[in-house]
């Protein structure tokens, strides 16, 4: 994520904010511009932009009807729902009094989700564009939306369910303590969810299906079958060797999913540190030094390396500063080179679509 300011007053904003609180100016992001915008009034419903090249937007309907969204629409757009709600295909029962909460948290999750595809370059489109192949969520609840089995949490052909109760702080704290997770947050469910449609688009029926295989695993084997058997025996011993976290063992998808979402917490957590002017500068040379240089979401195939290097010492400090504030370690994983060959090749399957170009396995 980078760091916003007002383009008003210059005072520092976050990506979620609708108000300046220096300035009061009306906030807006503006996905052709990438940046959260000041706005002016226009006329009705229509906003002035307060850039060197003004523009005109209307905000988006869940913004100004809902107050569960805080970005803007081209006025020649003639979609009521900027680019990031047109993506939701079902929102949470509204007539039960906690739903309009957890939907405002889960379309912050989503938003923060598109922003980083957008910027990493992968393909996407939602159902209107692409009716077939698009991506699309669903915001589903046990009590309304589903009259036998609980809601499950999870990818369908480019639809992505998600369970309300995940929005509740409480009950994911639970359900993370009962499947014994050190991890399990909205945003989380959200990364590794999409990367279950990525593998659809980026790797399934494409030149580098075995270059995964050999990562990864063969796809093939049953996974109902192998699900089952990783609920009832649990991970092997060994699996931090070789897995990025314990369900990745279950199967090769939820190995690439689970690895999927690593890159996106990876790549989005550094490019807020380089956004921070972040650096580490430590009296002895045996400690770890960060200096994150030029963007962290490279267009280059060649810049994993950087990626990597500057991930570790960035976790070392993130959990020194957990710790110091009595709280748990903000990163609890270990990245062996088993992993890192994995992350290697989502960096390299991403960059393969957006170049058009593709390169031997001793290149990625």
């Amino acid at each position: 994520m980078k760091i916003f300011h007002c383009t008003s007053c210059e005072n520092l904003v976050f990506f979620e904010n609708t108000v300046c609180v220096r300035c009061q100016h009306k906030l807006a992001y503006l996905p052709d511009v990438e940046n959260v915008v000041a706005l002016e009034p226009e006329r009705e419903n229509v906003w002035r932009s307060i850039l060197p090249d003004t523009h005109l937007y209307r905000l988006c309907d869940n913004y100004i009807r809902e107050n569960v969204c805080n970005w803007a629409v081209p006025e020649e757009d003639d979609h009521g729902l900027c680019m990031s709600c047109r993506f939701t295909q079902v929102v949470p029962d509204l007539t039960l009094p906690t739903n309009r909460e957890a939907w405002y948290k889960l379309e912050v999750a989503k938003r923060r989700l598109l922003y980083t595809l957008w910027r990493l370059g992968c393909p996407l489109k939602d159902r209107l564009k692409d009716p077939r192949s698009g991506l699309a969520f669903k915001f589903l609840s046990d009590i309304r939306d589903c009259a036998v089995d609980p809601v499950l949490t999870g990818h369908a052909d480019g639809v992505i369910t998600i369970n309300v109760a995940e929005a509740d702080d409480v009950e994911r704290e639970r359900r993370r303590q009962e499947l014994h997770e050190p991890y399990r947050t909205l945003l989380g469910h959200f990364r590794h969810e999409v990367g279950h449609y990525y593998w659809d688009r980026l790797i399934k029926d494409t030149p580098i299906i075995d270059a995964f295989r050999e990562c990864f695993g063969d796809e093939r084997k049953d996974y109902a079958g192998a699900l089952h058997d990783y609920y009832k025996q649990g991970p092997p011993q060994d699996w931090q060797n070789r897995y990025v976290t314990a369900y990745a063992t279950a199967h090769p998808w939820e190995d690439w999913a689970e690895t999927w979402a690593h890159y996106l917490h990876m790549t989005d957590t550094l490019e807020t540190a380089a956004g921070c002017g972040l650096s580490l500068r430590p009296r002895r040379s045996d400690e770890p030094m960060l200096e994150v240089t030029g963007d962290p979401i490279s267009r280059d195939v060649r810049a994993f390396h950087e990626l990597v290097e500057n991930w570790f010492p960035l976790t070392y400090v993130l959990n020194n500063l957990n710790r110091c504030l009595g709280l748990a370690d903000a990163y609890p994983f270990v990245l062996s080179s088993g992993v890192i060959d994995k992350l290697r090749m989502v960096h390299y399957a991403i960059y393969a679509h957006r170049s058009g170009k593709t390169y031997p396995a001793t290149e990625y």
